[in-house]
């Protein structure tokens, strides 16, 4: 066995058979969804065209494409169903490239936006010296309650109006709560301005009828990753609310910002996103069931997390108080992540926990107790992994 495979190995029997995954940014996909993957699709490319070049008509520049148009044509209508849409496109490969046709799409250069600031949860991407200063866009930050850990969306529509943007983004990495979007979309109009989302952390609890609905409640563009709370590959997609705003999102992707989609991934997608369909309301509820019990369980066993007072989360996310992680267990958040490792508990080392794997391997309420006891005693230096691994074993993918 080459040590590359032997590492795979051991990989996939130490992460799919002896751990418990809770970082809010993977999830695990299906079996059908890995065949996929793996298929004949992953060595091959299509490019519809559909114009003259360099003088004769080409309708896609690669043959042998029938079955992959198909298959793409599918996992539009797909996603543009289960998000409630008119246009979508699966191509982007991942919530990042996504966001940068989102940015490309409706802003020209020396176009100001506005977004969630990173010292509130939003997303690094959007800072002004990553993705809006490279595209040369002007990126300022929208008003922010700390106490609800929200948008202070009554202040956002002052700033709106007053500084009159193209672009304003909703949605970060470091999500809990729903937005109010309603006085936020009206000030968008009031200037002509765009409304986003970047649902990357949300996509699979929006699919699910849960958390927010982004369209009903005026955004125009919805983007984001298809590996968080969506069971999908990674990957991402691009979802718009009419067709306004179609030919802007094709005519920022091919030659700018992509050009291969990886279609073995696009049909992994289609394929989950079809699972997402026939199960993603139950899973979308369960998630957040799961989110608040475990959070409870573990705040009420000594680790406290953030906004109890907000029954702590409205998504697949929770957040470890890490001031109080310091004062009461003398611990970094690196350092808390490395020691849960050590019993085989996965979590991220910037202090979100997260619950959309466990509940897509069939975790329920009763399973978090279990797991909340395991963390709590593997902070105090007690060895768990053996009941960890037990634990996982019993686990089954759920939702397919």
């Amino acid at each position: 066995m080459s040590d590359i495979t032997s590492l795979v190995s051991r990989h996939d029997e130490w992460r799919l058979r002896e751990c418990i995954n809770l970082q809010c940014s993977e999830n695990v996909t299906s079996k059908a969804v890995r065949k996929i993957l793996s298929s004949d699709m992953g060595h091959r490319y299509t490019l519809p065209i559909n114009q003259d070049v360099h003088g004769s008509f080409v309708e896609n520049a690669y043959r042998g494409t029938r079955y992959m148009d198909e298959i793409e044509a599918l996992g539009e209508k797909l996603a543009a169903e289960l998000f409630g849409g008119k246009f979508a496109t699966v191509k982007p490969l991942s919530g990042h490239i996504a966001a940068m046709i989102m940015l490309t799409a409706i802003c020209r250069k020396g176009n100001r936006m506005l977004v969630v600031d990173a010292r509130h949860g939003g997303y690094d991407g959007y800072l002004p010296e990553n993705m809006a200063g490279m595209f040369g866009f002007k990126a300022g930050f929208l008003p922010f309650d700390k106490r609800r850990w929200n948008v202070d969306s009554g202040a956002a529509a002052r700033k709106i109006r007053k500084e009159k943007p193209r672009l304003v983004v909703l949605g970060a990495s470091f999500i809990l709560f729903p937005y109010d979007i309603r006085p936020i979309r009206e000030a968008a109009d009031d200037v002509g301005a765009r409304l986003g989302y970047d649902g990357s952390h949300v996509l699979g609890l929006m699919a699910g009828g849960e958390f927010q609905k982004p369209f009903e409640e005026g955004v125009d563009i919805l983007v984001g990753s298809t590996h968080k709370s969506l069971f999908g590959p990674q990957g991402g997609l691009v979802v718009c609310r009419d067709d306004s705003l179609a030919d802007d999102v094709r005519k920022a992707f091919y030659w700018k910002v992509m050009d291969n989609a990886h279609w073995n991934r696009i049909a992994a997608l289609t394929q989950a996103l079809s699972e997402v369909k026939r199960h993603g309301a139950k899973y979308a509820r369960q998630v957040v069931k799961n989110s608040k019990a475990l959070a409870s369980s573990l705040h009420r066993g000594g680790l406290e997390l953030r906004f109890p007072e907000l029954d702590f989360t409205e998504c697949h996310q929770m957040h470890v108080d890490e001031r109080a992680l310091k004062a009461d267990w003398n611990l970094t958040l690196d350092q808390y992540a490395k020691k849960l490792e050590r019993s085989n508990l996965i979590v991220d080392a910037v202090g979100r926990i997260g619950t959309n794997e466990l509940t897509r391997l069939g975790g329920r309420e009763e399973t978090t107790s279990e797991i909340a006891d395991m963390i709590l005693r593997a902070l105090k230096d007690e060895d768990v992994a053996r009941e960890v691994a037990a634990l996982r074993s019993n686990l089954r993918m759920s939702y397919c």
